[in-house]
């Protein structure tokens, strides 16, 4: 009997090419579309998870909150891992990363720059499910100047020879390191990915009492079963019992002082599963992804999938009149609507297995450029990922069920006497309720589309407003130089013949930039002679060509100059500083007194005052800012004015070549910095405005369908109007109206729901647009332009027919 139904279902099929054709392409579509979206949200998810214990696993941060900001830091202080290892028998082990800056890396003859290098604790492989392939996990990382090697680090370094035992030396750390471990490479689900481990025995700093400086970043496990929450409710006797004394010391408050203030800080815990989706802090060992985008594909991936399913629902009863004598006769002949039913869904289910074959494929096609637009590197590997073929045949399985099922009782439920008779029709309240379905759907899927128009639209003039936005500095032709340090003496050299070439405008050197990777100081400091309240502060440290460098307009003052010899206690402040000061009447030569860990202040006097610029992302707010004179090295950063920047790049690198560099020349620009800022809202605008692009698509197919169906239903009415002379244009007036209703309801109900979503997603940002009225008026236009495209064609087909041969349908 199966075996009947597939050869059946195959004929219809053949029979019907074109119409079986967009239903196919209609589902493979919204299937391929659902895959893809699976495997970015399944990859997102599955973050750290790889670790045995990732269940158990915390970090510890630091959060706080003082009179000019707030503060998330997801490093801590050095004894914070050691403290509550000692104080607290929930913690079973606890183990520290500290970034290990950008070492080089010589081998005899041979060097490497390497860029993600790490100090740890001799606990890392205790905490991390990280395989070492060489070496004893327990004691790789013990001693100091020991280091452990990634598979792929030490393929690079020593080719097929064993690296254990050889010496690696640190250039810039003055250190020679012992390999004494090789791991296998970090997964690429990791919040962190290093190649070098140096132990953290090897950092005088990491066994240093200080409870007023941090760059660690603390791991604990905890037993199984374990609420997390409990312990960091006792967290706070940690700050009293530790942090207090050091915190009183050095600003002469004390904890409940400082509180009464409005200030408050405190050590916090955060589960190792939440590290990538739902962090919040500025500076982390990874580039975190963000939840709510998680939530939102996940979403999309289902409209897709309904809205394929629903298509094909449509397409299948748009159908139902070809086949209204078929299940007629097999009525008349004794089928059981069971047996009606059964083979219906074995159509479906067929057409369904092509569509996922499709689908398939589709997505073996799109991957490549779906990796490169939400940066990602997918995979769709059956050998690999065993558990994938199983779940794409239920799913498929699931989704030929879901999909053949509203055509399946329908087709199914005919009359038999009235289809023999010529009377395709069903009973007055099945035709009702039907019509009201198909119409329902084709309203979800054109709300779901206009949505994602709207999103779409918003996002490109969110990140439009941010690109034109005026940024209080000039990021236009700024080169940035950074590893100019390892120049050693010969910086200075290398400065001077940047600022003597005449496509050089002003020339720089500090590690503080606006956009990208920067160096970043919280500085804490007293108003006056005030220490009743202390402001928090970010701190630059400046040459003196530092602000007509960047273009910063000054509002009050003057800029750091040669010519003033007291300079080096003077600071340049931005407004918002000034205003969070309380000065009124002016900011200028009035005092901020700086307190050090030790409790030892230095008085800085403002001698100028710039206006605000952002030196943070947009998503902020503009926070105070201090800059103080200082020879720092390390980045230079040149105006440049020349048409020909590929020519002065090449004469930098030559000279960088001539003073006798082991670093290689590298170099990047100040608004390619600013625009990588924002690359992630850049890849989920291009992503969005793809899928709601493939909606539009889809649900066109299904309002394809249903004016298929409504033309076939009115083939007489259509012919009866036309011998009374109905013209072609009135006809498909008529045929359209239904439809612009349908995608007019379909505005109505999407425009606040897509105003609310965007609105809520605008909130990330401190400065932002207002949606703008004519981006719900475009998608609406669109939407209707398109939906008039998709019935028209069907709707002048219908309006075109003789109607003699409509009327001999009867």
């Amino acid at each position: 009997m199966v075996r009947n139904y597939i050869k059946i279902a195959w004929r219809n099929l053949v029979r019907n090419r074109a119409f079986s054709a967009i239903n196919i392409a209609g589902l493979a579509l919204g299937l391929a579309t659902c895959l893809l979206i699976s495997l970015y949200v399944l990859d997102e998810l599955s973050y750290d998870r790889f670790n045995e214990k990732a269940d158990r696993i915390v970090r510890v941060v630091f959060r706080g909150a003082t009179e000019g900001g707030k503060i998330n830091e997801a490093h801590v202080m050095p004894p914070t891992a050691q403290t509550l290892l000692a104080d607290y028998p929930e913690v079973q082990t606890a183990t520290r990363l500290r970034p290990g800056g950008l070492p080089l890396v010589t081998i005899g003859e041979n060097r490497f720059n390497e860029e993600k290098m790490a100090y740890a604790d001799s606990t890392l492989f205790q905490v991390f499910t990280l395989p070492l392939l060489r070496g004893d996990p327990k004691t790789a990382l013990a001693q100091p100047n020991t280091i452990v090697l990634t598979q792929t680090i030490a393929r690079k370094y020593f080719g097929d020879a064993d690296p254990m035992g050889k010496l690696l030396n640190l250039k810039g750390w003055n250190t020679a390191c012992k390999v004494t471990g090789v791991l296998a490479d970090i997964p690429a689900n990791s919040h962190f990915h290093y190649d070098l481990f140096v132990s953290m025995a090897s950092l005088p700093d990491a066994s240093a009492p200080s409870w007023m400086t941090s760059e660690y970043f603390t791991y604990l496990v905890l037993p199984e079963g374990y609420d997390y929450k409990q312990l960091e409710a006792k967290l706070p006797q940690v700050v009293e019992k530790y942090m207090a004394p050091q915190l009183q010391k050095a600003f002469g408050m004390s904890l409940a002082q400082f509180r009464q203030k409005g200030n408050h800080l405190g050590l916090f815990l955060q589960p190792l599963t939440d590290i990538h989706l739902r962090s919040d802090f500025a500076f982390d060992l990874g580039t975190p992804g963000d939840i709510r985008y998680v939530y939102l594909f996940g979403a999309v991936a289902l409209f897709m999938l309904l809205i394929a399913c629903i298509n094909f629902m449509n397409l299948s009863t748009a159908g139902a009149s070809k086949r209204a004598r078929e299940v007629g006769i097999r009525k008349v002949l004794g089928s059981e609507r069971l047996a009606l039913t059964s083979q219906f869904l074995i159509e479906s289910t067929l057409l369904t297995a092509i569509a996922l074959l499709l689908a398939v494929g589709l997505v073996y096609l799109a991957l490549p450029l779906f990796n490169d637009l939400a940066g990602k590197n997918l995979t769709l590997n059956f050998g690999a990922q065993p558990w994938l073929l199983p779940v794409l045949l239920l799913f498929g399985l699931l989704v030929g069920l879901l999909a053949g099922s509203y055509p399946a009782f329908v087709l199914s439920s005919f009359r038999p006497v009235s289809v023999l008779k010529g009377k395709f029709t069903w009973s007055s309240n099945s035709g009702r309720s039907g019509i009201s379905l198909r119409s329902g759907l084709v309203v979800f899927q054109f709300f779901i589309s206009i949505t994602l128009m709207v999103g779409a639209a918003v996002v490109y003039q969110q990140l439009s407003y941010i690109q034109n936005k005026k940024l209080g500095y000039d990021k236009e032709q700024v080169l940035i130089l950074p590893e100019t340090g390892a120049l050693g003496q010969k910086e200075a050299v290398f400065k001077e013949l940047l600022r003597q070439d005449r496509r050089a405008v002003s020339v720089s050197m500090s590690g503080y930039l606006p956009a990208g990777p920067s160096q970043n100081n919280n500085f804490f400091v007293y108003p006056e002679a005030n220490t009743s309240q202390i402001v928090k502060t970010l701190r630059y440290d400046v040459d003196y060509d530092y602000i007509p460098t960047l273009g910063i307009r000054m509002a009050a003052g003057r800029n750091f100059s040669e010519a003033y010899g007291t300079d080096s206690t003077g600071v340049i402040i931005n407004e918002t500083a000034a205003k969070t000061f309380g000065w009124k009447g002016g900011a200028l030569n009035h005092i901020l007194t700086n307190v050090d860990n030790e409790g030892r202040g230095k008085t800085y006097r403002v001698i100028g005052v710039v206006r605000d610029f952002h030196f943070k992302s947009l998503h902020e707010r503009i926070t105070p800012l201090v800059m103080v004179l200082s020879r720092s090295s390390g980045t230079l950063i040149a105006k440049v004015r020349t048409r020909d920047i590929a020519d002065l790049l090449a004469t930098l690198k030559q000279q960088w070549s001539e003073l006798g560099v082991e670093r290689p020349f590298v170099y990047s620009f100040l608004d390619d910095r600013f625009r990588e800022t924002y690359l992630s809202e850049q890849k989920i605008g291009r992503v969005l405005g793809i899928f709601a692009g493939l909606t539009i698509f889809v649900a066109c197919l299904g309002l394809f369908g249903l004016a298929t169906f409504t033309a076939e239903q009115r083939t007489k009415e259509i012919g009866v109007r036309k011998v009374l002379g109905a013209s072609v244009t009135s006809i498909v007036a008529l045929l359209s109206t239904d439809f612009l209703k349908l995608v007019l309801i379909a505005i109505l109900i999407a425009s606040p729901i897509a105003w609310y979503a965007m609105n809520w997603w605008l909130q990330d940002f401190a400065y932002r647009i207002a949606i703008p009225w004519w981006v719900f008026v475009t998608a609406g236009a669109l939407a209707v332009g398109i939906a008039l495209l998709t019935v028209s064609f069907q709707s002048i087909k219908a309006a075109l027919t003789n109607p003699v041969k409509s009327l001999r349908t009867e």
